[in-house]
């Protein structure tokens, strides 16, 4: 059998990443690029606001000229076909400081520095003297992308500077849109020609907007949509604070905050949350929103996304029906229609897991009642799709066909096994004891079919086989370790962190194949982390965490590679979060009231907290602090005396709140 050891490859990827470290931490929450001489590099990121989505392109061109690009996508802007991606989407390329003259003469801007704080700010030269700082983001909630820049005179003499004025539309074709035609409007405000004196300096910005024909077009304030985008960081960056003695993934994790939450959007079936990437976003899946974000919002607490969580639980419940076919994967265009494309993957076990786990969490029982039918429809769903050998069948997966799942396959059967594990939690709470007492005894038994139908050999590890004739690793064994399935956890582990799976990328999706996608690797961390390998986990996290953010590709979790180009998909931010809140913490919802957690820290570590968690219909603090060979952890509810307690870091510690 094979040993669970941190291969060379960990080793060799840590010195490979130091030569690729672009970014540096600042004190403000922020992170930096200060470019060097001579350095060209290109990256991409996503912003967005509740009518738009932004993805900018930026960089240093190899002539050591700026460069940069703009995607905007506007999802209430719907075209025809009116299907997944029917957002209106335009690309937008060039450098308005390619048209600026100083004392009558075209310039160059070369820049010295770049940094993210929930949005992207450049600074560089365009002469000797001239200064430019450029600030770029989404409106929080109209639908307009802005670029702010202050132009500076740092240079003993006046100089004439000529920044061209911009107004212009791009109307689109009537039969291409849903609600006929669109307006794109560019506009660039308080430009012109001007002398600025020594020391003098000018702010000017640019606004990208679209609107339908028969709407009014809007003036917009540079400086106050900033505002709004800085309010709306600091919100999220003060809730569920994480503070641990590694500033990386301290870092990460508020990053990964700004992702997860910005990425809602204002349709007319009310908030829903959209993962993005420049193709899909009004619109919810069972897997991204019911599955990986919904659970998260529910002890983050941001309205919005509460809200877009409950709206999402609301939409999949439409498509309940007494003959039980299927619920749709996906809801799409602002709710107006779905998309089945690839059958059954298993998404009344996402649904059934994600909304119990949400409920619970939520502690609001008026909720839970709401959430209930859907609940007790999708677990009913996967009992009628038990197969003779005890498991569940399901037509494909969340990869979608992408890699073969056969015609049962681990990942259904782990999330079935997690849909009746917290249904039966939530029945208990609800007072439903028979339902309880059914699916807890469901959980049991489905366990132990999951063990006689995929335990076995796969190349060489004793884990997991994905399907029926699976003879390949595959990076979703760690599914039964997230749902608190240990009998074959060290060989799994072993399995997930060997060569065969494990790249400098994270995992690969099937062992032999060069895709990796980000929501495995973070779901193998929760369960490296629930399963007790915390220091073998935290050194591999530390690792992602630091490319994520610092690397050459920053600065959030991705979606895929090479599909998508390492898109900046929104749910893995939530997943993130989740691989520490639910992996290293080992927070577990039990009641309305009541959790339990299981927080291992590493050996260098000392001490961990987690404060501002918004959950069970409270908010609370939680802290851990290593003492005499046992941890001591204290809760802290907002208006109440703290409550402390001793753990010997073995068995779960219950929590009940007064």
């Amino acid at each position: 059998m094979k040993q669970l050891l941190l291969p060379a490859l960990l080793l060799s990827g840590l010195t490979l990443f130091a030569q690729q470290r672009y970014w540096t931490l600042n004190n403000d929450g922020s992170i930096q690029w200060t470019v060097q001489p001579g350095q060209t590099h290109n990256d991409h990121m996503e912003m967005s606001g509740k009518q738009l989505s932004a993805i900018v392109r930026y960089g240093v061109q190899p002539s050591g000229a700026a460069y940069l690009s703009r995607k905007l996508v506007f999802p209430m802007l719907r075209t025809i076909p009116n299907d997944t991606r029917g957002n209106l989407v335009r690309e937008f390329s060039g450098n308005i400081t390619d048209s600026i003259t100083i004392n009558g003469k075209r310039v160059t801007e070369t820049p010295r520095s770049f940094l993210i704080h929930g949005y992207l700010q450049t600074t560089g030269t365009l002469s000797k003297d001239i200064l430019l700082e450029r600030t770029l983001f989404p409106s929080t909630d109209h639908a307009a992308y802005v670029e702010s820049y202050i132009i500076r005179n740092q240079g003993p003499a006046p100089v004439s500077v000529n920044i061209p004025l911009i107004d212009s539309n791009i109307v689109t074709d009537e039969k291409k849109g849903v609600y006929g035609s669109y307006v794109i409007h560019t506009k660039l405000y308080n430009g012109g020609l001007m002398t600025l004196q020594p020391r003098e300096a000018r702010h000017f910005w640019i606004v990208i907007s679209a609107r339908k024909k028969f709407e009014d077009p809007c003036y917009y304030a540079a400086t106050y949509e900033l505002e709004k985008r800085q309010a709306l960081v600091r919100e999220l960056e003060n809730r569920l604070v994480l503070q641990t003695p590694d500033p990386v993934i301290n870092r990460m994790f508020a990053f990964a905050k700004i992702r997860a939450a910005e990425s809602i959007y204002e349709t007319k079936e009310g908030l829903m949350h959209g993962p993005g990437g420049g193709e899909y976003y009004a619109a919810i899946w069972a897997n991204d929103q019911a599955e990986y974000i919904n659970p998260f919002f529910a002890y983050l607490g941001n309205a919005a996304g509460m809200e877009s969580a409950r709206n999402s639980y609301r939409l999949f419940a439409g498509y309940m029906n007494p003959s039980y076919t299927p619920i749709p994967s996906s809801i799409i265009a602002e709710g107006a229609g779905y998309w089945n494309g690839a059958g059954d993957r298993g998404d009344q076990a996402m649904i059934g897991y994600g909304a119990s786990q949400f409920a619970l969490t939520s502690g609001d029982t008026i909720e839970a009642a709401t959430l209930w039918p859907l609940i007790e429809w999708c677990n009913t769903y996967l009992l009628r799709k038990k197969t003779a050998d005890g498991v569940i069948a399901s037509q494909s997966d969340e990869l979608e066909g992408r890699f073969p799942a056969g015609k049962v396959n681990l990942s259904t059967n782990s999330l079935a096994y997690g849909a009746f594990l917290y249904g039966s939690r939530l029945a208990t709470a609800l007072g439903k004891t028979k339902t309880a007492a059914e699916w807890q005894q469901e959980a049991r038994e489905l366990r132990q079919h999951m063990e006689q139908y995929f335990g076995g050999a796969v190349e060489g590890y004793q884990t997991y086989k994905y399907y029926e004739g699976n003879d390949k690793l595959r990076s979703w064994i760690c599914l039964p370790l997230v749902m608190g399935i240990y009998d074959r956890k060290d060989q799994t582990q072993a399995a997930l962190l060997s060569p065969k799976l494990w790249s400098s990328n994270g995992l690969l999706t099937e062992s032999g194949s060069s895709t990796y996608w980000d929501r495995s690797t973070l779901y193998a961390f929760r369960g490296l982390f629930k399963a007790g390998a915390t220091d073998t986990a935290i050194a591999y996290l530390s690792f992602y965490s630091g490319s994520r953010l610092l690397g050459a590709h920053v600065p959030y979790a991705i979606e895929a590679w090479p599909e998508g180009n390492q898109r900046h998909l929104s749910a893995e931010s939530g997943l993130y979060c989740r691989a520490l809140v639910e992996g290293l913490i080992g927070f577990d919802p039990t009641g309305f009231r009541s959790f339990s957690i299981s927080p291992r820290l590493p050996k260098k570590w000392d001490r961990l907290s987690l404060k501002n968690i918004d959950a069970f219909h409270t908010k609370f603090d939680l802290q851990v602090q290593r003492a005499s060979g046992k941890y001591r952890i204290t809760v802290k509810e907002e208006g109440r005396s703290g409550l402390n307690f001793w753990w010997d870091g073995k068995t779960p510690l219950n929590i009940k709140l007064p």
